[in-house]
């Protein structure tokens, strides 16, 4: 069953992780955000792709819920020391693979020819797939201001209410190679628990994507990012209820008009309003096999015929 899921960071990466546990080897291919992308201390970091990546190969913290596992932080400190900026955080083993990637891009190399060449270096046969080579970065627009969603997110603590959002770049990006071809030969196709306004919407932005889920003979069913009408960790909620007008189920599937079969929900929200069809779960990951149960759910949904 080959099946396209699209994916941001923490919630994505976890359900990516079950669905990568319940497939056989080669079966998924993750099309990854990188409107999240940013350059720190002269490293191309891109948080969305390395998420997905270490969840897949099991080297993600589960306790921080971002990063490598065992990490440690003497290089950022010493950084910090000699004048460095340090608000975004990079562990010593999460730099070594930066400094991998950064090398490849300056030695001209594709984002997502690097991407391949890490997935094979994890041991993993899951294919993985930045939305676009091109630059594209997603701008919060605030009444504070515009800022890039990292400084938003991290330097800012996501405490700026936002207006609208924009994804720089987007109009004039490419499909990388592999993603219109992946989508058209999907039997199925699923969008992660990830924000749908800074994960998943940068990916739909890029020209071709959105028109070849469209028109897909599968079917594309998403997994709600929110339980009870909160966010199980960061902003959404507070996003949705000032851009989208309510956090209910309806609310969600919205945010993808067009392109659902179902919505996959929270037992919690099985009386909430809903906008079409809809599966009822538990949706809290809290580990792996818990990520494999609803990757499993998920997928059963795929198989159903429309209504």
């Amino acid at each position: 069953m080959k099946v396209v899921c699209l994916s941001g960071g923490v919630g994505g990466a976890k359900l990516a992780a079950g669905l990568h546990d319940v497939l056989e080897p080669g079966e998924l291919t993750v099309i990854g955000n990188v409107g999240d992308d940013l350059d720190v201390l002269g490293l191309h970091v891109s948080p969305d792709l390395d998420s997905v990546l270490y969840a897949l190969a099991g080297i993600n913290d589960t306790e921080r819920g971002w990063g490598r596992a065992g990490e440690t932080w003497e290089t950022l400190e010493s950084a910090r020391a000699w004048g460095g900026e340090g608000w975004f955080m990079l562990g010593d083993r999460d730099i070594g693979l930066h400094l991998v990637r950064s090398q490849a891009l300056r030695d001209g190399e594709s984002l997502s020819g690097i991407t391949a060449r890490l997935v094979l270096a994890a041991g993993l046969e899951t294919r993985m797939l930045p939305a676009t080579d091109d630059r594209l970065r997603t701008q919060l627009v605030t009444p504070a201001g515009t800022f890039p969603f990292q400084e938003w997110f991290v330097a800012r603590r996501h405490e700026d209410e936002v207006d609208a959002l924009r994804y720089d770049g987007a109009d004039v990006s490419r499909p990388a190679p592999g993603v219109i071809e992946a989508i058209e030969g999907a039997e199925a196709i699923v969008i992660s628990p990830s924000n749908p306004y800074v994960s998943i919407h940068p990916i739909l932005a890029v020209p071709g994507i959105r028109e070849a889920i469209e028109a897909r003979r599968s079917r594309c069913v998403a997994v709600s990012p929110l339980i009870g009408g909160r966010a199980v960790r960061g902003p959404l909620d507070r996003m949705m209820q000032r851009l989208a007008g309510g956090t209910t189920p309806a609310h969600v599937a919205r945010c993808y008009d067009g392109l659902l079969d179902a919505l996959v929900i929270d037992a919690v929200d099985a009386t909430a309003e809903t906008d079409g069809a809809v599966v009822v779960t538990d949706t809290l990951i809290t580990d792996r096999d818990a990520a494999r149960r609803l990757a499993e759910t998920t997928l059963e949904a795929t198989m159903e015929n429309p209504s």
